[in-house]
């Protein structure tokens, strides 16, 4: 008998061969069938192409983006000008006759700068240009008066730990990468604050500059005394290294006014199209609607946005409705790590058997590259034969990871995660300052990269299967 169910399970695995396996282990098709099916979608990604980029769709996010952004301006956690623009959304996706819109309520911090000031008085007189970090405290009234130890990583200020008390510790640390370097602007205040400093001044993370400052937020530890920061322009923070390398002997006066309040009242922005056949199934696409104080923030995160509604308004436009539902959410309170999108997720998560795949462009919208994915070996080999449809406009890598703060939470839970991928040789040049406006955008790029977001959004939400996790 044993060898019976032996022979039984043998040709059982013979039949099933080259097929993989549904989540109720029912068998799924061939990957060859499942390539044929992407090769089915051939035209119409040719079609959404077409309207992107060359047709009435032309230029429409970029246009979308400029009125949004003129009109309303930077849009910083708590502020007047968030609530409006999520108002403004709210009735742009409407009008835009998108299905289920609504807002969907979240608790987020409400931080102001204040007025900011700060003078070098010794060797000279000389103005620093700061931005104040976000969650910063203010200094005093009168604003501190300290002379300055500049110090090149964490580990030399440490090592001068006994030099640094009561002086304003600047970190002239050299930009690597965002993710290694964004580390002095989370931690410098508290790492300052230990050894005994007054307060603590960071060269921007930013990989080119023209004496422009970053902001951007920063963490206080329980414990550890909250002491000011701000960041400074690259060129200030090389100065005043070169100066102290000299041995000169440095002195700064910093006025800081930012003020935390309660947490204010904010939005996750929703608008979908409901799938034809599993409604109950969502394809998620997004960006955040939130930006810093400065600029216009229409690079980060403005351009990902416009492109994610670009995306639905596409698919309505070519009279298209996918088997699942393509879900679009405007984040909120992204810049203060991901409020908006941790509250989205503990209030969706029961669901999560049915998201499908998640997907943040967070990055800029300069011209695309691919994607970047994170998921099982089977899913990454199904979005290549996807991502393989945009050869006509020659954005078809997939790289190894998605990245997303918003998305963080579900990629976690093994939820496929996608990200844009697109030039950003430039993008840490105007990140988080003055320099983030609509100057930055190039309405040709985001045509390519609404394309982008749209072909392959489409095509998950349209497909039979949902990707293997």
């Amino acid at each position: 008998m044993k060898y019976l169910f032996l022979i039984f399970l043998m040709n059982l695995l013979h039949q099933c061969a080259g097929k993989s396996l549904r989540r109720d282990g029912s068998s799924l098709k061939s990957f060859q069938d499942t390539k044929n099916e992407i090769a089915g979608y051939t035209n119409i990604a040719k079609a959404i192409i077409d309207l992107a980029v060359h047709g009435k769709a032309q230029n429409r996010s970029y246009e979308r983006l400029a009125v949004f952004a003129d009109t309303i301006g930077p849009r910083l956690s708590g502020s007047k000008n968030l609530e409006a623009g999520i108002k403004y959304m709210f009735s742009a996706l409407q009008k835009d006759r998108l299905e289920n819109v609504h807002l969907e309520p979240v608790k987020v911090p409400h931080w102001e700068r204040g007025e900011e000031f700060a003078v070098m008085l010794e060797p000279r007189n000389h103005s620093i240009a700061i931005l104040g970090l976000g969650s910063s405290v203010a200094t005093p009234p009168e604003g501190i008066t300290a002379e300055v130890i500049v110090v090149a990583s964490f580990d030399e200020l440490h090592k001068r730990a006994q030099e640094a008390k009561g002086k304003i510790v600047v970190y002239n640390e050299p930009f690597i990468s965002y993710g290694e370097t964004v580390q002095y602007r989370l931690q410098g205040a508290v790492e300052a604050a230990k050894v005994g400093a007054v307060a603590s001044l960071i060269r921007s993370i930013a990989s080119f500059s023209i004496h422009s400052p970053h902001t951007g937020e920063q963490s206080y530890q329980p414990g550890v005394p909250r002491i000011p920061t701000a960041c400074i322009s690259v060129e200030d923070a090389e100065m005043m290294s070169r100066m102290s390398l000299r041995g000169t002997r440095i002195v700064v006066h910093l006025r800081m006014g930012a003020k935390t309040y309660p947490d204010s009242l904010s939005f996750n922005t929703v608008a979908e199209i409901v799938g034809s056949k599993y409604p109950e199934q969502v394809v998620l696409i997004s960006g955040h609607l939130d930006s810093w104080d400065v600029g216009q923030g229409a690079m980060d995160d403005g351009g990902g946005a416009f492109i994610s509604w670009e995306a639905l308004s596409l698919i309505k436009d070519l009279g298209l409705r996918p088997k699942r539902t393509l879900r679009l959410v405007l984040w909120t309170g992204e810049e203060q790590g991901g409020v908006g999108a941790e509250q989205y997720y503990q209030l969706h998560k029961e669901n999560i058997s049915n998201f499908d795949i998640v997907m943040e462009s967070d990055e800029g919208t300069f011209k695309p590259s691919g994607l970047g994915f994170s998921g099982s070996a089977e899913a990454r080999a199904i979005v290549r034969e996807i991502v393989a449809l945009l050869q006509p406009i020659n954005a078809t890598d997939v790289y190894d990871t998605a990245e997303g703060t918003d998305i963080a939470h579900w990629m976690r839970d093994g939820v496929p995660g996608a990200s844009l991928r697109n030039d950003i040789n430039k993008y840490f040049w105007f990140h988080h300052s003055q320099g983030d406006t609509m100057t930055v955008q190039d309405p040709n790029q985001m045509n390519l990269c609404a394309a982008v977001w749209t072909v392959v959004s489409y095509v998950i939400a349209d497909m039979e299967d949902m990707l293997p996790r």
